[in-house]
């Protein structure tokens, strides 16, 4: 009974999983081939008290 429940599971979550991993792929692929643009550092504000 274990066994078919896990399959179930397993079976469910398959194409979530393959989601994920496309959704990571392209994040990679499109980060690879753009420009490379300097992150932006915090402002520096002058405090007056």
């Amino acid at each position: 009974m274990a066994r078919a429940i896990a399959y179930s599971v397993s079976n469910r979550l398959q194409p979530v999983a393959a989601a994920i991993l496309c959704l990571m792929a392209a994040q990679l692929v499109l980060a690879s081939c753009g420009d490379p643009e300097p992150v932006p550092f915090a402002a520096r504000v002058a405090v007056t008290r």
